[in-house]
């Protein structure tokens, strides 16, 4: 069956390339511990970490503060916070990780590898869920299957891209919903992404809070509605 990702080589690592992760945060003092800790050994290998925060009222940059390399602060909102990060970087690919996501042991190697040896300008992770529900696999597997087919990557999936091509679309789009999609759709007409086997972990919270079904139903119809040209702004308005 055709696919709209790039097949990625087998990873080699290669830490003169400097990683950037940026991650946004909003109220997250709860979760980044966790989240930071994990990416340590990426920063002993040269990477570079960088925490935006988006006007926290729980003490979330001085929670991060010891683990990062960097702690800034934007307007809130998560594209305004990833291009104040991305901003700063000083890396020549730049990773994107929600707050409650843990990368894979081998991302550096598998961006890396996609990027230096396979030639990709961006890409993303295969992702798996945690939390009670059994309904999780499910939803990570169609998550996945979507994203090859489409060529379309969401926040969930850790999206990296090298420098020059986040430059070349603009960076993210400054609407409040929906900056994943519409950032893959810019960065598909530069290239097909790179779709990583290895996977990030992500936090079902989101789901458990609002209810697993409801969630995914509201995803869909937010998304078909985007698709058919319904705004970012007016759409926010059902997410939140």
């Amino acid at each position: 069956m055709p696919t709209a990702c790039a097949h990625p080589p087998q990873a080699v690592s290669d830490s003169r390339i400097l990683l950037s992760v940026v991650v946004p945060v909003l109220n997250e003092a709860a979760a980044i511990v966790a989240t930071l800790q994990a990416l340590a050994p990426l920063r002993s290998q040269g990477v570079e970490v960088i925490v935006v925060d988006g006007h926290s009222s729980d003490g979330t940059p001085q929670t991060a503060r010891p683990l990062a390399d960097a702690v800034l602060e934007a307007p809130r909102g998560r594209a305004a916070q990833m291009n104040a990060g991305a901003a700063q970087a000083r890396g020549g690919v730049l990773l994107f990780l929600h707050a409650d996501t843990l990368l894979p042991p081998t991302a550096l190697a598998d961006v890396l590898g996609a990027v230096q040896t396979g030639g990709a300008a961006w890409g993303r992770f295969d992702v798996t869920i945690t939390g009670a529900s059994p309904l999780f696999k499910l939803i990570a597997a169609m998550m996945n299957r979507r994203s090859r087919w489409t060529g379309i990557a969401t926040g969930d999936q850790a999206i990296f891209v090298t420098r020059a091509a986040f430059d070349a679309v603009g960076g993210f789009p400054l609407q409040p919903l929906m900056e994943d999609i519409e950032i893959s759709k810019r960065l598909r007409r530069i290239g097909r992404p790179a779709c990583l086997t290895a996977r990030v972990s992500t936090s079902g919270r989101r789901w458990e809070r609002h209810g697993v079904w409801h969630t995914v139903l509201l995803m869909w119809r937010l998304r078909l509605l985007y698709w058919l040209g319904v705004p970012a702004k007016t759409l926010s308005r059902s997410y939140r």
